[in-house]
């Protein structure tokens, strides 16, 4: 363990249940203010909800008819903000917004639009728009008949990679992260919890001390509450499934659309990978274990039905090369329709002053995780010593790993990758810059040739990435590298996929 984790006689101050993004999040900004962290995770890192969103980080301009204004600013306010911490995995895209008589008039879009481009402080990302869908190139995809159409802009993340970067930054600040780590049980003792954890295969059971216990344990919160802590739930928890599925490429532009539907859900459409368009998301609530969500062939039939009726190319189940679904855990407001249920977060404190406390987290979404943490550290001032450390909003201050860019940008990180090494392939190059930023240096380092990073498993994935994700990212499976760090198990045949897994699994080279 750090020796900031065993302060004061081995207690840690914040025992946190759950490396998601929020989760992982908390605890970077608490390492970062000078407390102990220690963060179990009974997987990998994001390896659940936070991997299955949309990847967007976004003001969500449909909670806006939900009056859910406080959401949608705070989430508005922090897409810059993100995006500037990371610039590498987070990036501008242009939203469409086609509208067609009988749905949502125009009125009520043209007002919201007005409301999302004021109500953030935005400054860097442009305006909406208002397009006519038979002379701009966004109407050359779509059905045709349709006249008019709104455009504006919101960011895009690689979420896996974002949870990771978070805990990351998080151990460089003293933090101690395990996964594949299960925690059995927590309970008060002596003025302080005792927190008995295991392997995930059940072996190692080992105990620590912590002053606070933060369940962030996302679809599996109340199970923490009842089987681990053994408390009653504070508060009412609604699960909600989201799947999607990625297609063959839809159009030949890099802009996304937004896609009404008659039941009133939304549908993104967006480019995904180079090679294939992303359409999502479902809503429709869950009922059992949240591990063994998939999307349902209704899902799957629901998504393709909803890009037929917007797009000229048709897509059928048959054209599906990928799904995945996660379980959102919503706070239960009482909404009528798992798609009208707030995506707001809520904090739930249990015990008494002189008890040590327990915070639970419902809900939240991607975008404003960084604010979720800060919330979660005001809520919980009194319960923490007196430390020296950062002041609270650092987060949003200070890059993540790979984040601290050249002035120049993206770009110029690419140019300068490849004018240090001619040998590098400019697609290779440019993979890598977006996937760890400044740190494709590291990852490239010592090497005067191509074969100097070891085997290619295909699409430029190397031994030497490998190396560097099981050492510095908690990379543990094939899963864990071409599913969640990388998307590359889309562009891998069967074969090089087995053999990404044997070698993550020690067995070497086939």
């Amino acid at each position: 363990m750090d020796g900031s984790a065993d302060r004061a006689g081995g207690i840690v101050d914040l025992a946190i249940i759950g490396g998601g993004i929020n989760g992982t999040g908390l605890a970077r900004d608490a390492a970062g203010r000078g407390f102990s962290v220690r963060l179990v995770e009974q997987g990998d890192l994001g390896g659940a909800t936070s991997s299955a969103s949309t990847k967007l980080i976004h003001g969500g301009l449909r909670y806006l008819e939900h009056w859910a204004f406080r959401l949608v600013r705070e989430a508005l306010k922090e897409r810059e903000v993100l995006w500037r911490i990371a610039p590498h995995i987070i990036w501008p895209l242009r939203f469409v917004l086609p509208h067609r008589p009988g749905l949502r008039p125009a009125w009520m879009l043209r007002l919201g639009l007005f409301l999302y481009d004021h109500l953030g402080g935005r400054t860097a990302l442009p305006g909406t728009a208002t397009l006519d869908l038979r002379t701009d190139p966004a109407g050359a995809p779509l059905a045709p008949g349709l006249v008019r159409g709104f455009a504006y802009p919101d960011c895009w993340v690689e979420d896996n990679r974002l949870v990771v970067l978070n805990a990351r930054d998080a151990a460089a600040h003293g933090a101690v992260i395990e996964t594949r780590t299960r925690c059995l049980d927590a309970r008060r003792e002596g003025g302080a919890w005792t927190v008995t954890v295991a392997d995930a295969d059940g072996g190692g059971r080992r105990s620590f001390r912590a002053r606070i216990l933060v369940n962030a344990a996302g679809p599996w919160v109340a199970e923490v509450l009842s089987k681990v802590v053994r408390v009653r739930s504070p508060a009412a928890i609604r699960l909600v499934q989201g799947s999607h599925i990625v297609v063959p490429r839809l159009y030949d532009h890099d802009a996304c659309y937004i896609l009404q539907n008659s039941d009133r859900r939304i549908v993104f459409a967006i480019p995904y990978e180079g090679d294939f368009t992303l359409l999502g998301t479902t809503d429709r609530d869950w009922r059992g274990d949240p591990a063994q969500v998939t999307a349902t062939p209704d899902e799957i039939t629901y998504l393709c039905a909803a890009a037929n009726a917007w797009f000229r190319k048709p897509v059928t189940p048959a054209d599906v090369v990928w799904t995945y679904s996660g379980i959102r855990p919503l706070y239960d407001d009482g909404a009528t329709a798992a798609q009208e249920a707030t995506r707001d977060y809520v904090l739930a404190r249990d015990g008494a002053p002189s008890e040590p406390a327990l915070l639970s987290i419902f809900g939240g979404k991607i975008t404003t995780y960084r604010r979720l943490a800060e919330a979660a550290l005001d809520a919980l001032a009194r319960d923490l010593p007196a430390r020296s450390g950062k002041p609270k909003g650092w987060t949003g201050r200070e890059p993540l790993p790979g984040g601290d860019f050249p002035a120049e940008g993206f770009d110029a990180l690419v140019s300068s990758l490849l004018s240090a090494r001619p040998w590098l392939p400019a697609p290779l190059a440019r993979r890598l810059a977006r996937a760890y930023g400044t740190e494709a240096e590291r990852l490239l380092d010592g090497a005067a040739s191509l074969s100097d990073l070891g085997r290619d498993f295909g699409s430029g994935l190397t031994e030497a990435e490998l190396c560097f994700l099981a050492r510095n990212e908690w990379a543990r499976t094939g899963e864990d590298v071409l599913w969640r760090r990388t998307k590359l198990g889309l562009k891998l045949t069967e074969a090089q996929r087995a053999a990404v897994d044997r070698a993550m699994a020690g067995a070497g080279p086939a």
